[in-house]
């Protein structure tokens, strides 16, 4: 018997229905002599670090042990697997039918955690059995027939497994040790805000912050363009002022900020002739855009229709694994293997059928068209999402479904479409000394563009009046004439602020927010810091932290968040070592690095960073129970500066040592001062 190990209930549903379902058990499928079962994604949770410690730590009210200074850094030397409790029983079942079968099938999705999910469970429960991988990017009858042909050792994958144990790891070891490490830290300072401390998502908030903050500190500096209204016997055209070398009055940027020297061209050309220096047509093409990677599609939902990073995924996730309308949508990839080319025919059909509106569209696709797009040598571990040849149900989708859906659609169709062709101008026009260029389009054919119910994304980037236009038909050497020439005086814009989408590619380009030449090098050559698979959780996180808001489409960040970049050093905030680690993951996926290597590494960074968060005391602002050490009055017990609290009657107040947890001392206020008089019994902080 062979038994089929899947990650999630839809996908074993999916796998019988192509094996062929002879029956039902509690928790498994029958088919034929064949049994698919199932996970609930990861069935197993790391143990907490409280399992690590020495048992004579006093408890809080909830049993959980008092977080101390000596007790870090925790460090694993051998790491605990717990079942989730919601886990146990289907853990057991499967248990009982590793034992029953000859061969096991991982069925896990198609990606580090996937691999890792099913190998955990095969790991417990020992199992020697010989194992197969089945590894599919879509959910369609198709894919999945396919899948089921091609099934591969599943030790090909052990990178894939390692490489997500890794991460798992780092995560535990950063976020669990540097959390408790600078929370005490900034408890030193009277606060009781939780720093939570990620890899990822630490970097990831310094990017906000340093965003927010350029804004708030930007000064908008006045300049000038001049543009000149230029006649020619063929007509008229607007063309832009041309900076010379070593031109008076600009500013650092290029940018001209002398009102004298704007004015001083105006005054000079106005009226006067001129002649057409440079004049070049040259027909261009271009190509269609690839198919979308996950941050692709992100950025352009966050900006149509203001959807949140998370919202994309889980609106992805539904339309492959619920729906089976698309392919696989965790990926980082916008390109596609060459041999899924042949079923492009199939695909346009079921697209048709799923979308009866679009049937001009599908008609007008040539499937013996074959763009860019299809290209082995740019394939990563998945490849763009793309729609299946399942005819579903576009009925069933919701309005967030079939607006994603119909952006996924729209760009495979665009494959099938030719280049869009247009003539392109440029002339040069010279007049008393001072030169004025334009630029035009004139489009010849539209090819792909006529997918798009508005101009693509890469095609609606600003434009200065002057390439906005149809120029006339020119020659170099014909004589012009300006006949008006204007002023206009504009001011420099801040950044813009971060929206969901925007912060993922900001996540995924990490380089161009670094200013070190080296680091910026060794960053583009990277995969920027996360995953196609991490980043809308890690922004939710930051969010449910409120550690970032929502400000209508923008992402900002909170006086909390400000306060917990403020108080970590430079080490754990930077994206430069995270995207370090991300590479070394990789390695380890290809099985070109070694997994005890990574993590001592980790090690050795979590040991020097509890160090530096020992030596010292932070203040956080926005944390509601913040209040700031007194020099002047401190604890009797172990002469700490005490803080003055809120109490929940209003207008009274308390004071408590900053050394909690440590030191639990208390005492009443009196007129704005502890009042040592009363001896006063230990509280919660909470009081």
């Amino acid at each position: 018997m062979r038994l089929f190990i899947a990650e999630k209930p839809s996908v074993a549903r999916a796998i019988a229905g192509e094996l062929g379902e002879t029956g039902k058990g509690d928790g498994f499928i029958q088919c034929a002599t064949d049994k698919v079962t199932w996970c609930f994604g990861h069935m197993f949770e790391q143990a907490e670090p409280d399992e690590y410690t020495h048992e004579n730590v006093p408890r809080n009210t909830n049993g959980k042990k008092i977080w101390r200074v000596d007790e870090l850094p925790i460090i694993p030397k051998n790491w605990i697997l717990r079942p989730k409790i919601e886990a146990k029983k289907q853990l057991a079942l499967i248990g009982k039918l590793i034992k029953e079968a000859k061969e096991i099938v991982n069925a896990g999705d198609p990606d580090r955690e996937g691999q890792l999910l099913v190998d955990e469970i095969l790991e417990h429960f020992h199992n020697t059995k010989p194992v197969r991988r089945f590894w599919v990017s879509a959910q369609d009858s198709v894919s999945i027939k396919r899948g089921l042909d091609a099934l591969t050792e599943n030790g090909r994958y052990r990178g894939w497994a390692n490489a997500a144990r890794g991460r798992q790891w780092a995560d535990w070891l950063i976020g669990m040790n540097l959390s408790r490490a600078y929370t005490l830290r900034a408890q030193r300072g009277g606060s009781q805000a939780l720093l939570t401390v990620g890899r990822v998502q630490t970097p990831t908030l310094a990017l906000v912050v340093r965003r927010d903050r350029e804004i708030e500190a930007f000064k908008p500096a006045p300049y000038h363009t001049l543009l000149a209204e230029i006649q020619h016997p063929g007509g008229t055209f607007v063309a832009a002022w041309k900076v010379k070398e070593n031109q008076a009055g600009l500013d650092s940027e290029g940018r001209l900020v002398d009102t004298v020297v704007a004015n001083a061209v105006v005054e000079t050309i106005k009226g006067k002739q001129g002649t057409i220096s440079v004049y070049i047509q040259e027909p261009k093409k271009k190509n269609q855009p690839l198919v979308f990677a996950l941050s692709d599609i992100t950025v352009l939902a966050s900006n149509k229709y203001g959807y949140s990073a998370e919202d994309v995924l889980n609106t992805c996730q539904a339309l492959y694994e619920t729906h089976k309308l698309t392919s696989y949508p965790r990926t980082d990839c916008a390109y596609l293997p060459e041999s899924q080319y042949a079923d492009a025919p199939s695909v346009l059909k079921a697209i048709k059928h799923v979308n009866p509106e679009l049937s001009s569209l599908v008609d007008g696709a040539d499937p013996g068209i074959k763009s860019k797009t299809w290209d082995d040598t740019k394939i990563t571990a998945h490849h763009g999402i793309v729609p299946t040849m399942h005819k579903g149900d576009k009925a069933k989708l919701s309005a967030r479904e079939r607006n994603i859906y119909d952006l996924i659609v729209r760009a495979y169709l665009a494959q099938f479409y030719p280049h869009h062709e247009y003539m392109s101008t440029t002339v040069n026009v010279d007049i008393a000394g001072e030169t004025f260029a334009a630029s035009g389009k004139v489009v010849t054919s539209n090819g792909w563009c006529d997918v798009f119910e508005q101009a693509h994304e890469d095609t609606g980037k600003e434009r200065d009046e002057s390439s906005r236009q149809k120029l006339p038909t020119m020659k170099q050497g014909d004589s012009v004439t300006c006949i008006e020439i204007t002023r206009k005086d504009t001011k420099t814009k801040p950044p813009a602020r971060f929206t969901e989408g925007t912060l993922t590619r900001a996540m995924e380009n990490i380089h161009q927010f670094v200013d070190d030449s080296e680091h910026k090098k060794l960053l583009r050559a990277g995969d920027g810091i996360g995953t196609s698979a991490t980043r809308a959780s890690i922004i939710s996180e930051l969010k449910r932290r409120k550690f970032l808001e929502l400000t209508g489409k923008h992402i900002i960040s909170t006086p909390l968040g400000r306060s917990v970049i403020d108080a970590l050093p430079d080490d754990v905030k930077s994206p430069v070592l995270t995207a370090l680690f991300e590479r070394m993951l990789k390695e380890i996926e290809l099985g070109t690095a070694e997994l005890e290597s990574f993590i001592a590494k980790q090690e050795a960074f979590i040991r020097d960073q509890v160090m530096q968060a020992n030596s010292s005391a932070v203040t956080i602002i926005g944390d509601k129970e913040t209040a700031e050490a007194s020099a002047l009055h401190k604890c009797m017990v172990c002469c700490s500066g005490l803080a003055r609290r809120p109490s929940k009657k209003k207008g009274h107040f308390w004071w408590g040592c900053s050394n909690f947890p440590n030191c639990k001392q208390t005492y009443p206020d009196l007129k704005g001062r502890p009042d040592y008089s009363v001896q006063c019994a230990v509280v919660s902080i909470q009081k």
